[in-house]
């Protein structure tokens, strides 16, 4: 089986025996169809298959998982699958947005929820019996709030208003800038607008907010506070949506911003969770999603509980060393 999961910055492969063990596995950029298209996109994943497929020995496997960025609409996995199906890596393909690969990554059987903050936000949950929960995420034209790239957009929008005098004061007038050397928000402003500073750095604001909230900034703690909010929003929609309300169930947080476990948030998080969905029951997801995806396409083959096993034991040991060598 081919394992894949390309997320919008990276993509991991791992190609797996049919006893478990991970035979190759590879890692290349993001996959992005709605930027590059996906001819262009599929070729650039192709690059990274290739090079896990040497590593194993082989030239086509059985089956294909793969859990990609950007297949938000049942019929975007459909032309996903069907453009990875010309490709002949595997006799059969099925493609999920990548968001599954993380809650199935955290999950001992097919049966939760995740929430992932990471640049954008979604949320998807799911049942043993195929019944699943999911959102557009698309933004603000979906009804999103939040997000790494959503944070940092509306710390700028408090920020430039506390300086001109639209709005209250707020400490971001002064953090946001000082993050990169300049010492107002309108230079701060001109060198984004100018691409003196890259667009793609606009994300180093979102720690940068988190920071001015723990330091007991008002405006920016009432931002961490709404994306609780909207995190939990989201989580218990989905387990309505599953009947699993009123059952005990997994809720995995995983993304980088859910991941840092900032305390203002995370406690906020789970405080509004056990009111709103007392049986829910959280932890950030630190595996690996290859891993999720490895085991949805096990899920789709009936392997035996022991080769599940042996794969999720493979990547934690991986995530472990990883871990360790971070200082974590």
């Amino acid at each position: 089986m081919l394992a894949v999961d390309a997320g919008n910055s990276k993509t991991d492969v791992a190609v797996i025996g049919v006893d478990g063990e991970v035979l190759g596995a590879a890692r290349g950029g993001g996959f992005q169809p709605p930027t590059v298209g996906v001819t262009a996109a599929v070729d650039a994943l192709a690059e990274v298959v290739r090079e896990a497929f040497a590593a194993a020995g082989v030239t086509a496997v059985d089956h294909v998982s793969a859990c990609l960025a950007n297949a938000d609409f049942p019929v975007e996995e459909e032309r996903l699958a069907a453009a990875l199906h010309t490709r002949a890596w595997g006799a059969s393909v099925e493609v999920r947005n990548d968001t599954f690969a993380i809650l199935r990554a955290g999950v001992a059987e097919p049966r939760g929820v995740a929430v992932v903050c990471g640049a954008g936000i979604n949320c998807v949950g799911m049942r043993p019996d195929g019944r699943t929960a999911r959102f557009p995420a698309l933004g603000r034209i979906s009804g999103d709030w939040g997000g790494g790239w959503g944070l940092a957009e509306e710390a700028m929008w408090h920020a430039a208003r506390a300086e001109d005098g639209r709005g209250g004061p707020t400490a971001l007038a002064r953090t946001l800038p000082a993050h990169f050397g300049l010492d107002s928000v309108h230079a701060l402003i001109e060198a984004l607008h100018l691409g003196r500073i890259p667009q793609l750095r606009r994300h180093e604001l979102t720690p940068v907010l988190f920071a001015t909230a723990t330091a007991g900034d008002p405006v920016a703690g009432s931002l961490v506070d709404r994306l609780a909010e909207e995190v939990v929003s989201m989580a218990s929609v989905a387990l309505t949506r599953l009947d699993l309300l009123t059952e005990e169930t997994p809720v995995l947080l995983g993304g980088g911003v859910l991941a840092a476990r900032h305390p203002r948030l995370d406690a906020r998080v789970r405080d509004l969770l056990s009111a709103t969905a007392p049986k829910a029951v959280p932890h950030v997801v630190t595996a690996a999603p290859v891993l999720g995806a490895a085991l949805l396409g096990l899920d789709r083959l009936d392997a035996a509980k022991e080769v599940h096993a042996r794969v999720r034991a493979h990547f934690e040991a991986r995530a472990a060393i990883t871990g360790s060598r971070h200082g974590r």
